[in-house]
């Protein structure tokens, strides 16, 4: 299994993803960029990944320019073939855009860039440290499309307390039903605001990262949160 890294102006997560995938996880990595198209050498068993940053410097919405990148058209061709796509952050952000993931990111609730370790947790109940550095991580849908996210499994991991509660406090943003990642019907479509690339290394004291980089990219089947 190979690794796609998308590089958009205003990218800055993208060298943390490219080493975190190739010297932590150790897999061949191909950086792609965003006037390109070609990723003919990438099949539905590889991933392609949209990382954090500020694409296109954040104008109109987060993610609304990049989502019309040459690039970006053939990572929907390949999603809807079945590959794997990854979005973290502005990546998350670009696939909402794009309407490869339901609902949208706005601005947090408290109106600040936050900037900081929080935890997550999955359906086995672990409880992972990853930070977050977003200014617009509040995930959005309305009541219909949360509840079949919900009803169909599709809620991958919310935002909890040290100890595993989801509660208000928890909540970084206000997202939402403390959603912090969701994945697309099929499956195969991943985003989520926190960044599991910047706690993949044991010198950063943290590799809970890697622990949700294998769980999403790695194995067969996401179970839900």
């Amino acid at each position: 299994m190979k690794f796609g890294v998308v590089v958009f102006p205003g990218s800055n997560c993208d060298r943390d993803m490219i080493d975190a995938l190739s010297k932590d996880l150790g897999y061949e990595v191909i950086t792609l960029w965003h006037k390109d198209e070609d990723i003919s050498m990438f099949t539905v068993e590889d991933c392609i990944v949209l990382p954090g940053g500020f694409s296109y410097g954040d104008y109109l919405r987060c993610g609304a320019i990049a989502r019309f990148s040459p690039m970006m058209q053939s990572v929907i061709h390949f999603a809807n073939k079945g590959g794997k796509v990854l979005g973290v952050c502005n990546g998350f952000q670009i696939l909402c855009e794009a309407g490869l993931l339901p609902g949208v990111l706005l601005r947090n609730e408290n109106m600040k860039f936050v900037c900081k370790n929080t935890f997550i947790k999955g359906n086995d109940d672990i409880v992972l440290k990853i930070p977050v550095a977003h200014g617009e991580g509040r995930y959005y849908a309305d009541d219909l499309t949360l509840d079949a996210l919900e009803s169909n499994g599709q809620v991958i991991y919310r935002y909890c307390n040290a100890e595993g509660i989801v509660d208000e406090v928890s909540n970084p943003n206000g997202s939402s039903r403390n959603i912090a990642g969701i994945c697309n019907s099929a499956r195969n479509v991943f985003g989520m605001m926190p960044h599991p690339e910047r706690a993949c290394n044991i010198r950063l004291g943290n590799t809970d990262g890697a622990k949700v980089l294998k769980e999403l990219l790695l194995s067969e089947k996401v179970v839900p949160a």
